[in-house]
C-alpha cells in the first residue's frame, strides 16, 4: 500500500473560540452574554432555576399499573376447519394453531361473525349470536 491508495477520510477540526471579531465566534465565544451558563462549566441536565425532576408530579403508591388482559377473540368462520361433531375446545384450538400459547392465559372468546357449515361441540364461552349459529346447525355449546 503507498500513500497515495489510502483511503481519504475528513476528520472535522474543532471549533476555535474567542479568537477575534472575524472568526465569527469571538467576544463571548458562542456563549450569549452574562449568567451562569456563560460563565463556567454547567452539569449535563441543567435548565435553569428548577430542575427537571421537580417539575413532574410526585406520585405515591401508584406502583406498576397492571393492563387487564382480554380474552382473545376468535370469529366464527375460523372454527371451519374442524371436522363434523368435533369438540372443540382450548387444547384442540391449540393444536390447530388457531390460538398460540399466549392466549391459553387469557381464555378464548368466539364471536358470531361468519358461518359455520358443519355440527360441532363447544366447550368455550361464545357471544349469543354464535350459539345461535352453532344449534341451528345441529351444535352444542357448553359452556366451561
Amino acid at each position: 500500500m503507498k500513500l497515495h491508495e489510502l483511503l481519504k477520510v475528513k476528520i472535522k477540526s474543532k471549533k476555535r473560540l474567542g479568537r477575534g471579531i472575524g472568526s465569527g465566534r469571538g467576544k463571548t465565544s458562542g456563549r450569549g452574554t452574562k449568567g451562569q451558563k456563560a460563565r463556567g462549566k454547567m452539569p449535563v441536565g441543567f435548565s435553569g432555576d428548577v430542575s427537571l425532576f421537580k417539575k413532574l408530579p410526585k406520585k405515591l403508591g401508584q406502583g406498576n399499573i397492571k393492563v387487564s388482559e382480554k380474552s382473545t377473540v376468535l370469529k366464527l368462520s375460523s372454527l371451519a376447519v374442524f371436522k363434523p361433531n368435533s369438540v372443540v375446545d382450548l387444547e384442540q384450538l391449540l393444536k390447530m394453531k388457531i390460538i398460540n400459547k399466549k392466549n391459553l392465559n387469557r381464555g378464548v372468546k368466539i364471536l358470531g361473525d361468519g358461518e359455520i357449515k358443519t355440527a360441532l361441540v363447544v366447550k368455550l364461552p361464545t357471544s349469543a349470536s354464535a350459539r345461535k349459529k352453532i344449534e341451528e346447525k345441529g351444535g352444542k355449546v357448553e359452556n366451561v
